[in-house]
């Protein structure tokens, strides 16, 4: 999940915000200062309903990043490295760098974050209930106890990608010793939990209100898509157990000088060549960046004798050089970003590349040898 906005880093991982965020914020912003607040609360001035339902969205979001940071910081006890947490249309994502290596690390990873969420409703119901203060405030905090307490129970519905299909299959990888069973389970189940969504808003939109069963059936398609992705990814990792980065680069690539001009290089490298994307070496023979044939093409012919590769080239993260005993599993956790997936070096210079083609063949086989 790409973030769209950076908020900064908390325990030092960096938090985000996808674009999807803002549309739900002003949704909720909208529902609670048109309808749920007036309606709890009537005769206050539109200025205050308005004002507090901001600040009752911006609470909720809160809430939500309060779960994912529970999952990372469980995470990361259990030495998992976490990259970002990126709250999104659907509530939050924590990326993380590998998986639970034993059945109760995943379910502690899971399990925390949904009873994160149902503190965090409890206490906002006992405030609401106990603490002296204006009403309209406590139907606020009433609104986010009961947000929070939902988001809690819905999160432990039994499957992938859902946090109670997580823990569903630390349970069956508990019981069986078997991991892949466990990934059928916890898929299958998401998948019937999706269908069952998308069953139950269709009959809502046929015999009551259209709205929520839309949203259901939103859910529902998220749910059973999200199962079926996290199958293929769960089936590619087994099947990439053993292979090594040497195993699927594509060996002894043409490289692009970063001094050379566009012109040269199209005339006596890329012209002859069979590949569409190149890395780009500096001086000393260590990768710098890579540049495609299209943003080659993208120079205007004027242009291609005083342009320079090394002014072209797309930078290339340090995390994209990798080394060819290195397992290729670890490209899975490094989705390509472009036509370059990673570069491979030994002793400082490159023996390889990983393309985006590459990959695409990698896990097609993983698949094959998986289902074998």
């Amino acid at each position: 999940m790409k973030q769209s906005l950076r908020l900064g880093r908390i325990a030092g991982i960096p938090v985000g915000v996808h674009w999807s965020v803002l549309v739900i914020a002003a949704l909720i912003a909208v529902s609670l200062a048109g309808a749920v607040l007036p309606g709890a609360v009537p005769g206050q001035a539109p200025r205050l309903y308005w004002v507090l339902a901001v600040v009752t969205a911006v609470l909720f979001f809160a809430s939500l990043l309060a779960h994912e940071l529970a999952h990372a910081l469980v995470a990361r006890w259990r030495a998992i490295p976490v990259r970002s947490i990126t709250l999104w249309l659907f509530g939050g994502v924590t990326q993380m760098e590998g998986e639970a290596r034993t059945p109760r690390g995943e379910l502690e990873i899971s399990l925390v974050g949904p009873l994160t969420s149902l503190a965090v409703g409890g206490i906002a119901f006992v405030v609401a209930v106990y603490a002296p203060g204006p009403r309209l405030v406590m139907s606020a905090l009433m609104w986010l106890a009961l947000m929070n307490l939902l988001l809690g129970v819905f999160n432990m519905l039994p499957g992938a990608p859902l946090d109670g299909g997580r823990a569903l299959h630390a349970v069956v990888w508990w019981c069986t010793g078997d991991r892949f069973r466990a990934d059928r389970a916890s898929a299958r189940a998401g998948q019937g939990l999706g269908l069952l969504l998308i069953a139950a808003g269709v009959a809502e939109v046929l015999f009551t209100t259209w709205a929520g069963g839309l949203w259901l059936m939103i859910i529902g398609w998220f749910l059973a898509g999200a199962a079926g992705t996290e199958m293929t990814a769960r089936s590619a990792r087994e099947g990439l157990e053993g292979v090594r980065i040497k195993d699927v680069m594509t060996p002894l690539p043409d490289l692009a000088p970063a001094w050379l001009d566009v012109g040269e290089f199209v005339s006596s490298v890329a012209s002859r060549s069979h590949q569409t994307v190149f890395p780009v070496v500096a001086f000393g023979g260590e990768p710098v960046g890579s540049v495609t044939l299209e943003e080659l093409a993208a120079v205007p012919p004027a242009r291609r004798g005083t342009t320079r590769l090394g002014d072209l080239a797309r930078p290339l993260a340090p995390e994209r050089v990798v080394g060819p005993d290195a397992e290729a599993i670890v490209l899975l956790e490094r989705p390509a970003l472009g036509p370059l997936a990673a570069v491979v070096t030994e002793g400082g210079q490159i023996t390889g590349m990983v393309t985006a083609q590459d990959m695409a063949r990698m896990i097609r086989l993983a698949l094959l040898r998986r289902s074998g």
